[in-house]
């Protein structure tokens, strides 16, 4: 097994004991830098290029998935392992997709299984938990009800953009009143209440792709 720096960025306590109990099993006798926010993984990945990282991205000061997919593109010869309590399928998909190298296990899997995605980490394979390979191997488009008439299929497009109802009325040349009903029967036939679950079902039904939206 290659021999490379660990950064382990992990805000609780008894997970980077155990982290650190786990490498000594798989002999990794090498330097291991602790991390509790951005920045300062940030300066360990500038000292450490080639590191492994294993990173509990529930626990740290991210504004957006997107930050740990550029950080990851800005360094390439670091090699990194996802490992929380609870991934959104969304924020799966995004890291999945985003043309990003990411290993996944969860503190749930059995040690093996955790064992296993160290390794792997290591010598640049790929580890996916079965939560994540269940995720990636799903097809976008899923197969999902066809609810929206083209016209709100294009207005609920551009919500999962980011627009506002104001955006998307001057551009494409709507009224403000006209956008927002379109929003409305939006919501009421996929019967959810925020913005993120419509986007879930955009993403689903292959509305929105993956890489607009990570955009």
């Amino acid at each position: 097994m290659q021999k490379r720096p660990f950064i382990l960025a992990d805000n609780q306590d008894i997970t980077r004991e155990g982290l650190l109990a786990l490498l000594h099993q798989i002999q990794v006798d090498e330097t291991v830098v602790w991390v509790t926010s951005r920045d300062e993984l940030l300066g360990a990945l500038k000292k450490y290029p080639n590191a492994v990282v294993v990173l509990d991205y529930t626990l740290f000061d991210f504004s957006a998935v997107n930050e740990i997919i550029n950080i990851k593109g800005g360094h390439s010869r670091s090699s990194w392992l996802l490992f929380s309590d609870e991934l959104g399928e969304l924020f799966l998909r995004q890291v999945l997709f985003s043309g990003q190298s990411f290993n996944i296990v969860m503190k749930s899997n059995s040690r093996h299984d955790i064992l296993m995605a160290l390794k792997s980490t290591v010598n640049d394979e790929e580890y996916f938990c079965e939560l994540a390979r269940q995720v990636y191997k799903s097809d976008i488009p899923m197969s999902v009800p066809d609810l929206l008439t083209p016209t709100e299929k294009i207005v609920l497009h551009q919500i999962a953009l980011g627009k506002t109802t104001k955006e998307i009325a001057y551009e494409k040349n709507l009224s403000f009143h006209t956008v927002n009903a379109h929003r409305k029967n939006i919501f009421r036939k996929l019967e959810v209440n925020n913005v993120h679950e419509a986007i879930k079902y955009a993403l689903r039904a292959g509305i929105i792709n993956v890489a607009e939206y990570c955009i």
